[in-house]
C-alpha cells in the first residue's frame, strides 16, 4: 500500500509505500516480515511500467545470476538498494554484501 505521514522532527510529509506478510499462530494472524520505505519520486507521480518492462528487467536480473558472478548480480541493484535474501535473515544493505 501507499501512505503519508508526517516527520515529528520537521513536520515534513513523507509519502511512503509499504507491504506486509501474515503468518498464522495460535489462530492469531501475525505480521511475519514488514516493508516500509519513501517512495521514489517517479513513482508518487504513479509512472506506470508495462508487463513487459516489468519481464526484461528481470531478465536482466536473472541473466546476472546465471553468470555466477557475484559483482554483476550486484552491479543490478540502486546504490541504496536493499535485498531480503531467500534463505538468510540477513538484509544485504550495500554492494560489497549483496
Amino acid at each position: 500500500g501507499i501512505y503519508e505521514f508526517t516527520m515529528g522532527a520537521t513536520g515534513d510529509v513523507v509519502k511512503a509505500r509499504y507491504s506486509y506478510n501474515y503468518v498464522q499462530e495460535d489462530g492469531i494472524w501475525k505480521i511475519q516480515h514488514h516493508h516500509s520505505s519513501v517512495m521514489p519520486e517517479e513513482i508518487a507521480v504513479g509512472k506506470s511500467i508495462s508487463e513487459d518492462e516489468v519481464r526484461s528487467l528481470f531478465s536482466l536480473w536473472n541473466d546476472a545470476l546465471a553468470t555466477l558472478d557475484p559483482k554483476k548480480v550486484a552491479a543490478r541493484y540502486a546504490k541504496s538498494g536493499v535485498l531480503l535474501p531467500t534463505v538468510s535473515d540477513t538484509p544485504r544493505t550495500d554492494f560489497s554484501s549483496i
